[in-house]
């Protein structure tokens, strides 16, 4: 009996084993090859891709404020909010661009067809950046605010038309880049480690270029998985099973299902994969009140990493700062260079990412081998480790910046001075280092936490992070402006389009609360830590018409 146990086993595995060989694809649909398809070879192209792709909307988004002020006359605090919103439903469509390529389309047709939206987008645009016809008429925001036109009609239609379709085509394409550079890779891998620092080294590259000589115009052979079918009915077949079944009680046979669940947290959903034991009804149990264990531990999975997720939010509230109101700090700054060529105030941005080429390949090479000689770990530090530290280091770039801000206040108006603006270097290098450590490691920690069918989806959760992150961003300076225009007569701390008469060192100093959030985290990744488990085994359908984990 046991013989013919193994047997089975020996089929079942390798059964499985041939059905995983046969997931990917190459790009016409045929079995790939593992010796022709996949690896970094096929992984270059979508590191290319990416680094192009993040050029084009770093060159809007980063820019942004400056045009929707200048160009748009929108006021400080509305072109902060307009700028905040756009970014925030990028990387919001993000999940409808990971729901799509794992549920239909596959990644390789999501990055395509968006591609084009994106791009359609992007030209309308350029169309009315550059007919006078299509903007109000030139005004100086700064000396004549008040009598500027602000854009509206069909100007102000065209405009966000075009913004949004910039948004909804590259939020679609954006998780779909990393899911299939990362597919290329066998998840288990120390390439796949290798690959997301190298994605975020095309990132820099692309961020590098668009916000220097870009920025300075505008002043002046892979393999594909196949779509595995809708990924939110399985998760709710699990809750309804669950709550279906929440009276009954697991069996406490040690071949049942509930017995062969690898994790103890979230029990409550454990009754899900209870089989119907009555003699009577030996038929096959819906889907809607009988599921296999590895769905119960795929939505266990799904809602363990949400802490994780909701503490990386404050962080991407810090970085919509460095994308809004930095920017018009440097404006306020002293931009010249030499006698004949001043510093764009948006190619600031650009610091953290020139840092980061150099550091990238150095962390890599050096930092990694080292730490993996102390701790074991195959990325030197675990995903985990690496988001905590970077959540440290965030709270220290708003201290800079408040520091920094108050300053240059006190300079412009008490000496009627304008300091250099160099001095808002450390903002952006501290907040470049947080920035490296937490993206990637986010990333890394939600693609090695997807199971098969849902890596795209995953990978899209990330960027969620940054969209609520940029919403926050929005709600936290229309809140500001309106308490502390109600609690004093000289205005909010936001409310004008001159800085000196704002409070912006204030606005920052609250930001730098910031590492409460950081406090929190560690809470929620010892949790996380302590109840993780390796991914659920495949699961296949039992004689009965219930599933069965494989032994």
């Amino acid at each position: 009996m046991e013989e013919r146990r193994g047997n089975i086993k020996a089929e079942n595995e390798m059964n499985i084993n041939m059905k995983e060989e046969q997931s990917t694809l190459d790009w016409r649909g045929r079995p790939s090859n593992p010796n022709k398809h996949g690896d970094f070879q096929a992984a270059s192209f979508v590191l290319g891709l990416q680094a192009f792709e993040i050029m084009a909307i770093a060159a809007v988004g980063n820019n942004l404020i400056t045009y929707v002020i200048n160009e748009m006359h929108f006021s400080l605090s509305n072109a902060a909010n307009i700028v905040t919103n756009f970014v925030g439903t990028i990387f919001l469509l993000a999940l409808l661009g990971g729901y799509l390529s794992d549920s239909f389309l596959g990644s390789f047709w999501t990055m395509l067809i968006f591609g084009f939206v994106e791009l359609s987008g992007l030209i309308l645009l350029s169309v009315q950046a550059h007919v006078p016809q299509l903007k109000p008429p030139k005004c100086n925001m700064v000396t004549d605010g008040e009598k500027c036109e602000e854009a509206k009609g069909v100007k102000c239609l065209i405009f966000f038309v075009a913004l949004y379709l910039v948004a909804l085509g590259s939020g679609c394409v954006k998780p779909n880049m990393i899911a299939h550079g990362a597919d290329q890779f066998n998840i288990q891998t120390k390439k796949l480690s290798t690959y997301f620092n190298a994605a975020y080294f095309a990132f820099s590259v692309g961020e590098l270029f668009a916000l220097t000589l870009l920025i300075w115009i505008q002043t002046h052979a892979g393999i594909n998985k196949p779509p595995q079918g809708s990924i939110f009915i399985p998760v709710a077949q699990v809750l309804v099973a669950a709550i279906l079944k929440r009276k009954q009680i697991c069996p406490s046979n040690p071949n049942s299902n509930c017995s062969m669940l690898q994790t103890q947290r979230f029990r409550f959903l454990d009754k899900a994969c209870i089989k119907n034991e009555d003699g009577n009804n030996r038929r096959k149990e819906s889907p809607w009140r009988l599921c296999s264990v590895s769905q119960v531990e795929k939505v266990k999975i799904l809602i363990a990493v949400i802490p994780i997720f909701g503490c990386t939010i404050v962080f991407n509230t810090i970085l919509a700062q460095l994308q809004t109101f930095s920017v018009q700090q440097g404006s306020a700054m002293d931009t010249q260079l030499t006698n004949s060529f001043h510093i764009p105030p948006a190619s600031l941005q650009s610091i953290p990412y020139i840092m980061l080429i150099f550091i990238l390949p150095l962390y890599h090479k050096f930092f990694v081998p080292f730490a993996t000689n102390i701790t074991g770990h195959e990325s030197g530090i675990s995903p985990l480790q690496r988001i905590g530290s970077g959540l440290f280091l965030a709270t220290f770039s708003m201290i800079s910046a408040a520091l920094l801000e108050k300053k240059r206040r006190e300079s412009a108006l008490h000496s009627g001075k304008t300091i250099s603006i160099f001095w808002i270097t450390p903002q952006f290098l501290i907040f470049g280092l947080s920035e490296m450590l937490t993206a990637v490691g986010l990333i890394e920690f939600f693609y090695k936490q997807s199971l098969n069918g849902m890596q795209a989806t995953f990978t899209a959760i990330t960027y969620c992070s940054y969209s609520f992150g940029f919403y926050l961003s929005s709600v936290l300076v229309s809140l500001v402006n309106k308490i502390t225009s109600a609690s004093s007569n000289a205005g909010g701390w936001l409310s004008y389009n001159d800085l000196n008469k704002n409070r912006l060192d204030l606005f920052y100093w609250l930001l730098a609360v910031s590492f409460l959030n950081f406090l929190n985290y560690l809470f929620w990744a010892r949790w996380h830590s302590h109840h993780s488990s390796p991914p659920p085994q495949p699961t296949a359908l039992s004689k009965d018409g219930g599933y069965e984990n494989i032994p």
